[in-house]
């Protein structure tokens, strides 16, 4: 929280950052309406984060400023300065195009519930991204239910899940950068832990978008050996490509997860992460750019066509 004596003349600034907002500048708006919703359309260089949040406008008025996050580095020009033009792009599945992460929260809270343990989102931050055995270790080791196997943990998750996955939604902006990518013959496709039979479940409504891809890359392909965050699933997505292996500078992958952005820069790529908003902050830095919403990306920051509709 920031406090002044004269809030409308006040500069927010990040710490350690180099991106600030004047209030002056939006007094006009914050006057005329109860909230302003400040939202981050513009791009930000390596590990760039704004969130959007609210501003009350007698908050402004009583000098103090609650609930502003900027985190990591920030250009004031809202400019990506990569250097590099994309020429491909790699798409994460769960949590990124397709609201299932919340059927895997939903699950482990249930099973968590049977044992009077409460849910932590740490746990959950560890265990996105990974193949299904991989994760059931990790919560297992972490929860510390000793009468409870790996193999038991996915067994009883299993039923559980069939059943949430075929009405899996489209995450917001997902079809739209998806459809934008393929209009303009860049080449895309996906890399997920989800084996062939989850895929297809939570797949199964929403076909024509996933058609659009070049290939998919599953958790259960033999080229992937190790789970993310190995570089594994991006480095065999990157060889299917027409054409052959594609320059992993070259490349573009989206993730939600840690692990999952971990990989990409194991593999050498460029990252873009659109986290849930309940995963701590510490977990963005090693992103190079980090959107609230898929809705929020600008391909002109990567040397992509631009959106018809996006403003200039």
């Amino acid at each position: 929280m920031l406090s002044s004596a004269n809030p409308e003349s006040q500069y927010i600034l990040g710490e350690n950052l180099g991106l600030c907002f004047c209030f002056s500048s939006l007094s006009p708006v914050l006057n005329k309406r109860t909230k302003a919703r400040l939202r981050c359309r513009a791009a930000f260089p390596a590990n760039a984060c704004l969130r959007s949040h609210l501003l009350s406008s007698k908050a402004l008025k009583r000098g103090q400023v609650r609930a502003i996050d900027l985190c990591c580095m920030a250009n004031p020009s809202g400019e990506v300065s990569t250097g590099v033009s994309i020429t491909h792009v790699i798409f994460d599945m769960d949590g990124l195009l397709l609201d299932t992460e919340r059927f895997y929260t939903q699950v482990q809270e249930s099973i968590l519930a049977r044992y009077n343990k409460p849910f932590d989102w740490s746990l959950k931050a560890k265990m996105m991204g990974l193949k299904a055995l991989e994760a059931a270790k990790v919560f297992v080791d972490e929860t510390g239910i000793s009468s409870l196997t790996p193999e038991q943990f996915l067994e009883e998750r299993e039923q559980m899940l069939e059943g949430l996955f075929p009405t899996s939604e489209l995450m917001p902006g997902a079809a739209r950068l998806i459809r934008h990518l393929h209009k303009n013959g860049i080449p895309m496709c996906v890399g997920t832990g989800s084996h062939g039979r989850h895929f297809a479940l939570k797949t199964q409504s929403h076909g024509q978008i996933f058609s659009m891809m070049d290939h998919v890359v599953l958790g259960d392909d033999p080229e992937v050996k190790q789970g993310k965050p190995s570089p594994d699933i991006f480095l065999a997505a990157s060889k299917r490509f027409e054409g052959g292996s594609v320059d992993p500078h070259k490349v573009l992958v989206f993730e939600d997860a840690p692990t999952g952005v971990a990989a990409a820069k194991n593999a050498g790529m460029s990252v873009v992460m659109v986290p849930d908003p309940m995963l701590d902050s510490s977990h963005h830095k090693a992103a190079d750019q980090v959107l609230s919403s898929l809705l929020d990306f600008n391909p002109r920051d990567w040397g992509l066509p631009p959106f018809q509709d996006f403003p200039a």
